[in-house]
């Protein structure tokens, strides 16, 4: 018996490969709830935060917020930062002292220009490597003032100042049972405790 065969074409229209900002934005859509950024040409995913992590922030933003709008300043959680280190290169810092008129300074997508942020907190979850390594060196990059990392990882706070060359040229650790001094070059005047950066408002 005779086997008659048929092929069939099947036409596949070619999908144009997506450039890095593109899949961060189908990311971003895709997965409601994490943060998408791209550091030094890396596209990064972070889920959301824990209970301990919400409330380290809601503790600064309470404590903090009022002193920086009494000196004209704001602070935001979740803005974006344009990063000087690649043509798509952006952050989410957690939280930012910036300008009052930061909203002036739109650069793309919904970040701003580096120059607005004064100071810029993150607390770190399962990414606290990228928070230790490459934010470290891209915001010193970016120029921003004051950076600080309340290290849930190593049970620290890293306190970073100084950008210059590329580089914090002063990056000191603070242990439990310590507090620091906000930077001058931030304008608040405040005392951070390192127990309440790392675990929001248990005392």
């Amino acid at each position: 018996m005779a086997v008659i065969q048929h092929e069939e074409q099947v036409h596949v229209q070619e999908q144009p490969e997506l450039t890095l900002g593109e899949a961060a934005d189908q990311l971003a859509r895709s997965l409601p709830g994490h943060r998408v950024e791209i550091l030094q040409g890396r596209l990064t995913v972070t889920p959301p935060a824990d209970g301990t992590h919400a409330l380290a922030l809601s503790w600064l933003s309470e404590e903090f917020g009022a002193r920086a709008r009494k000196t004209g300043l704001r602070l935001v959680q979740g803005v974006g930062l344009w990063l000087p280190t690649g043509p798509d290169d952006y952050a989410i810092p957690d939280l930012s002292v910036v300008e009052a008129d930061f909203r002036d300074h739109h650069a793309m997508k919904n970040c701003y220009a580096t120059h607005v942020f004064r100071m810029v907190v993150e607390v770190t979850s399962t990414n606290w490597a990228d928070d230790l390594g490459p934010k470290v060196e891209d915001y010193a990059q970016a120029g921003i003032p004051v950076y600080v990392v309340a290290d849930r990882k190593h049970d620290q706070v890293l306190l970073c100042t100084d950008p210059r060359g590329g580089e914090y040229k002063n990056k000191k650790h603070h242990k439990r049972g310590t507090s620091f001094t906000v930077p001058d070059v931030v304008g608040v005047e405040m005392e951070l405790s390192v127990d309440r950066l790392l675990g929001g408002d248990e005392d």
